[in-house]
């Protein structure tokens, strides 16, 4: 048994998907996968519903713990409150308690400049990372002072280097690593520890962006001094499981950035 057993964790964005090598090929299935290891229920969040009933199966399947699926989708056209409100709902009805929030969903039009952006690129990803971030911590809030539960959002390289092609998804990130902050700050005396996670890792999609935009990738992505993108599972999800063990309540109020996904740096 894991020290997550018992625990319950909302994984925004974790639908299954895998690399061309066919090992494990998004940030949030990553970051479930290290969480089912520990023995948490999880609920997962996503568009793709195919991809959240493949991630339950596998996940069931192989570790023996309990997934529940939830397809939601923050957009500018949605009623989002609501949208977000019957993910909380279900997973406290399903396993009474909320332990631990991932915000890893982000959708973006990586790859246009700022001059060839539409309104409809920016609010992509506006919507689907920092409002989704927002609405999902306001939703839980009550239940994370419950539980004196821990918040994982996140950030990206993007905004502190200005990346081309990646205004929206940069301007999105930057506001999650803001609104981050300030939960940090408000939350310490509730006991809620709040982090904010920059990844470098090799997925599915950044696999499918060297391909579409090769000159954007080139220029946007830099091997780390490690040598090596990070893992999803082993170098991604393993750090979000640290966050959330007991041994990292001490670091409650502050926010821990994971550079290039590999180490942590207060």
């Amino acid at each position: 048994m894991g020290f997550l057993t018992g625990k319950t964790a909302i994984i925004t964005g974790a639908g299954r998907a895998v690399l061309s090598d066919g090992r494990c090929g998004s940030i949030g299935y990553g970051i479930a996968t290290a969480y089912a290891k520990e023995g948490a229920n999880i609920v997962i969040t996503g568009r793709n519903v195919k991809k959240l009933e493949d991630a339950k199966e596998e996940l069931e399947r192989l570790y023996g713990i309990r997934v529940l699926t939830v397809q939601a989708d923050v957009n500018a056209g949605a009623d989002n409150e609501a949208v977000v409100r019957k993910v909380v709902d279900k997973a406290i009805a399903e396993f009474g308690s909320i332990d631990v929030l991932i915000n890893n969903a982000q959708a973006s039009a990586s790859g246009v400049p700022i001059a060839q952006h539409t309104t409809e690129n920016f609010d992509l990803a506006v919507y689907s990372g920092l409002y989704a971030a927002f609405y999902y911590m306001k939703a839980c809030y009550p239940h994370l002072v419950k539980s004196k539960g821990t918040v994982i959002n996140f950030a990206s390289g993007a905004g502190l280097f200005g990346n081309f092609g990646q205004c929206s998804y940069a301007a999105a990130k930057e506001g999650i690593r803001g609104l981050s902050r300030v939960a940090a700050t408000e939350w310490a005396k509730d006991g809620i520890n709040v982090n904010v996670v920059c990844p470098l890792a090799w997925t599915a999609q950044l696999e499918q962006f060297e391909k579409a935009y090769p000159d954007a990738y080139k220029a946007n992505v830099h091997i780390p001094p490690c040598g090596h993108l990070g893992d999803s599972e082993l170098e991604i999800g393993r750090v979000c499981v640290q966050l959330a063990s007991p041994d990292f309540k001490y670091l409650t109020g502050e926010t821990l950035t994971l550079e290039g996904g590999l180490g942590l740096r207060p």
